[in-house]
């Protein structure tokens, strides 16, 4: 039994990181290219004792105190002034 919680914790940590990679802006991740991260993650998760999860979650992301996503508000085409200007 010692021996399977590491693995699970290595798992579980492999998992919440590239979901979490895998779910963030572009503008959220830092140091490298959302692709390089989960590439990262993936290729030195479980192998390499977490080392690819471990960094990103340190090194990669970026998310400040207090951080709330804006809502994006969808103008329909009668009410979106770019779109009138078009016409």
């Amino acid at each position: 039994m010692s021996r399977v919680i590491p693995l699970v914790l290595i798992f579980g940590l492999t998992i919440y990181a590239l979901i979490d990679c895998a779910r963030a802006d572009e503008s959220q991740i830092k140091n490298l290219p959302k692709w390089g991260w989960l590439l990262l993650i993936i290729l030195l998760g479980p192998q390499a004792i977490a080392i690819g999860p471990i960094a990103y979650l340190i090194a990669g992301r970026n998310k400040p105190k207090g951080y709330k996503q804006p809502k994006r508000r969808i103008l329909p085409p009668d009410d979106d002034p770019d779109f009138l200007r078009k016409l």
